[in-house]
């Protein structure tokens, strides 16, 4: 879906919801307890990549969710940082 120097983003292989992808950065960093001031702007381009191909898959009128799971308890499985995007339906809340 997308790439650059700095990140990748692909389909999720279990979606939960008809959009959802993952923002990756190629950096190795753990989980968002793990960025570091150096990491600021790696960071803020994660979130504006998400943006784009939200906009890109129509999703951004309707609603759309951001999500950093961090640790087991909070559903981490892949332990390198990453943010879904979710949408094309309506979420519910709480989450989980």
């Amino acid at each position: 879906m997308y790439e650059d120097e700095h990140i990748y983003a692909f389909k999720d292989i279990n979606p939960q919801a008809p959009v959802h992808i993952l923002v990756i950065p190629k950096e190795h960093i753990t989980d968002v307890d793990a960025l570091q001031e150096e990491h600021d702007a790696l960071a803020g381009k994660l979130l504006r990549i998400a943006a784009h191909i939200a906009r890109e898959m129509k999703i951004n009128r309707t609603g759309y969710r951001l999500v950093a799971n961090v640790g087991p308890h909070a559903g981490q499985s892949v332990f390198h940082l990453h943010i879904h995007l979710i949408g094309g339906r309506q979420m519910t809340w709480p989450p989980g």
